[in-house]
């Protein structure tokens, strides 16, 4: 997968977020932003080293924010460092890079607070915060998004998963920059348990064949894990995890063996061939690339007829299955997908 590099305006907090918390948590009936027009700057009342800060009423490493409790992570970006994390449960890259991410944060004993946002469940900050991402990334292209909070003020960090190696000298940075902005509250670690990308502990039961589905994807066992969700959806044809799951894996067992290059080339070279634009497609959705893929394949139906628009419109149908069918690329994909059949 082609990963954002490092922006160079990470630690730059140029942008003030107040004005938009209103926005994103104004859900019916919730208050917008209060009349002290956004969080406190920094300077005022942040604590000294070692006191208590992150978000109200929320101890430990990961809080999740939704739409209508936006305009309180706001407010505790002014007594602690935040490091903000959009992510899906669509993409398990995305929550994995969320854990390593919580884990930094106890590693540095609570100097920074990590708080997950489900992009599915909360489209308003995600509206929010795009003007932000979009001057300094342009097209979000791929998740997680990982930016950090001080003062109310965004410092876009990256797009998609980066190796922590790199990603520590970023924290260790960005800690410095709050320590010069007076944001020096630390959180209550308390004795929490490693958390789940929804807030769950690691140490939840899952369903017995989830299990043995999640550990053969660790090993690599494509076959094991898809039998095991099969046998899932034999059980309880409602379980919508393990339909996102046996999609999945189905995706990773198609593109494990691909030669990325190859396939690239066979898709630029042969733009009417539907099998290269669907083996490319499967590459874009898997390597985070969603709207490229769905794209990819619209153009696709729009071009083509008889068997070859039935392929592949069946094949796009299913990375919908893959990526959630309440996912909003997919509702704005399936839009695009009628006009190009009629």
């Amino acid at each position: 997968m082609t990963q954002q590099p490092f922006s160079s305006a990470a630690l730059r907090g140029a942008v003030d977020l107040s004005a938009l918390s209103g926005r994103a948590g104004s859900a019916p009936g919730a208050p917008g932003a209060g009349g002290s027009g956004g969080p406190a700057r920094s300077g005022g009342t942040a604590p000294t080293e070692g006191g208590t800060g992150g978000v109200a009423g929320r101890s430990g490493a990961l809080v999740q924010a939704s739409d209508a409790t936006f305009e309180s992570v706001l407010n505790a970006s002014a007594t602690a460092p935040l490091v903000l994390v959009l992510w899906t449960p669509q993409l398990p890259e995305s929550v994995q890079h969320l854990r390593e991410l919580v884990e930094a944060a106890r590693t540095h004993q609570g100097r920074f607070q990590v708080v997950g946002v489900d992009i599915a469940e909360n489209p308003g900050i995600m509206q929010a915060i795009s003007p932000v991402l979009q001057q300094v990334f342009g097209q979000v292209s791929s998740l997680p998004v990982v930016m950090g909070l001080l003062s109310g003020q965004p410092m876009p960090f990256y797009l998609g998963v980066q190796p922590m190696e790199q990603v520590d000298q970023l924290l260790e940075k960005f800690l410095e920059a709050a320590v010069a902005n007076g944001v020096t509250g630390r959180v209550d670690l308390g004795d929490e348990v490693p958390a789940e990308g929804q807030g769950e502990s690691e140490d939840e039961e899952l369903p017995p064949l989830h299990q043995v589905a999640y550990d053969a994807i660790e090993q690599g066992d494509w076959a094991a894990a898809i039998s095991a969700y099969e046998q899932a959806l034999a059980q309880d044809a409602g379980d919508e995890q393990a339909r996102l799951g046996l999609g999945q894996v189905r995706l990773l067992e198609r593109t494990s063996g691909m030669d990325l290059t190859a396939v690239r080339q066979a898709a630029a070279d042969r733009p009417q061939d539907v099998q290269a634009q669907i083996d490319a497609a499967d590459l874009d959705v898997a390597g985070g690339h969603v709207e490229d893929g769905f794209g990819r394949l619209v153009e696709l139906v729009r071009r083509t007829s008889a068997e070859d628009r039935d392929a592949a419109r069946t094949h796009l149908l299913g990375l919908f299955e893959v990526v959630g069918l309440q996912d909003p690329r997919v509702t704005q994909a399936r839009r695009a997908l009628m006009s190009a059949l009629y």
